[in-house]
């Protein structure tokens, strides 16, 4: 059965960083059921040959009143970016959804490792806040990677999240670079966290040049392709 497509209000929008923006959209015709880590899409009136499909990991755990937060940063001459930059609260947008199977693992008896690159700590964030929520934060570890201090993500709540639980390490890394050069960064970082220890549960989100590398480094480490979640999204 095809996923209902339904229009959506925009109730709120904020600027998160000097690039990136969250908008929260209530879908008007059925509530969205969604787990953690999973997105929706937008279907957005512009391009070559409209609607313009664009995917949005949902930041904030499931509401009682059923709103979704998405985030996104404004990409150079992005068509997408710049038309949900154009919206305001009231503006009225089509969506879909949810997708994904970047989700927390059922059994949680292992240590997550938590890596994120700028954007891609959206999905992560909505799975610390709904295990902080539950009551139940494993040991897990987060390295969060932007581009520059003042366009890492949940700075402030992530290292407060850390200070409430003392089970939750909190690592930022800006750095502005090639795929290469940011991956060499966090490498640095994840290597005492695999090396000579028990196995971790690793979660890796960002873009396909920051992902792919890490996950061959971990499977080189003995990990099983299936055993290292990731998501991309170019």
């Amino acid at each position: 059965m095809a996923e209902l497509t339904q229009p959506a209000t925009v109730l709120s929008i904020t600027d998160l960083t000097p690039h990136v923006r969250q908008l929260v959209p209530l879908a008007k015709t059925r509530k969205i059921l969604f787990q953690p880590g999973q997105w929706v899409s937008l279907q957005l009136p512009v391009g070559i040959k409209p609607p313009l499909n664009r995917a949005y990991s949902i930041a904030e755990p499931p509401s009682p009143a059923g709103q979704l937060t998405l985030v996104f940063d404004r990409v150079p001459n992005g068509i997408g970016s710049s038309y949900l930059y154009g919206l305001k609260p009231g503006d009225e947008l089509l969506l879909s959804g949810p997708y994904g199977n970047f989700l927390l693992p059922l059994s949680l008896d292992r240590e997550l490792l938590l890596v994120s690159r700028y954007t891609g700590l959206v999905p992560i964030h909505c799975m610390l806040k709904h295990l902080a929520a539950s009551g139940a934060l494993p040991q897990s570890t987060l390295i969060a990677v932007g581009p520059a201090g003042d366009e890492l993500l949940y700075h402030d709540e992530l290292f407060a999240l850390a200070a409430q639980h003392p089970s939750f390490r909190y690592t930022p890394v800006a750095v502005n670079g090639t795929d290469q050069e940011i991956v060499e960064a966090v490498l640095k970082l994840l290597r005492p966290l695999v090396t000579g220890r028990s196995k971790v549960m690793p979660l890796l989100s960002g873009v396909k040049g920051f992902v792919r590398p890490l996950r061959a480094y971990l499977m080189e480490a003995g990990y099983d392709r299936k055993e290292v979640k990731t998501e991309t999204y170019d």
